[in-house]
């Protein structure tokens, strides 16, 4: 069984699974029994949870979709950038702004005295 190119069997063994008691909205039942998963992988450290519903079941699975999306984002290859060079119009502004704010600048300048 595979998930996006993801060994699950693989993974399932390479990560601990825990389940804890949360709190927040669901009433008694939520707060008495452990329905909370929380994953990790040991490999990459990685540490996902779910905690949204009061069905353990439900989080267990929401979990392991997390858990798998992280490792699918870490594995993902950046592509390379590619250097551009500067359009000759992008030049011609650049080197105008410079000359204007040199000529700004020129213009505080303390004035020469004539020997």
């Amino acid at each position: 069984m595979s998930a996006g190119g993801i060994d699950m069997k693989r993974l399932r063994e390479e990560t601990s699974e825990e389940f804890i008691r949360v709190g927040g909205p669901g009433g008694q039942h939520k707060n008495k029994n452990e329905t909370g998963v929380r994953l990790k992988h040991i490999p990459t450290g990685i540490t996902v949870t779910a905690t949204e519903s009061r069905s353990q079941a439900r989080n267990r699975v929401v979990a392991w979709q997390r858990l798998v999306a992280r490792i699918a984002a870490i594995r993902k290859k950046r592509r390379k950038r590619v250097p551009t060079k500067p359009t000759a119009s992008s030049k011609r502004r650049r080197l105008e702004s410079k000359r204007k704010r040199s000529k700004v600048k020129k213009g505080r300048a303390a004035p020469e005295e004539e020997p």
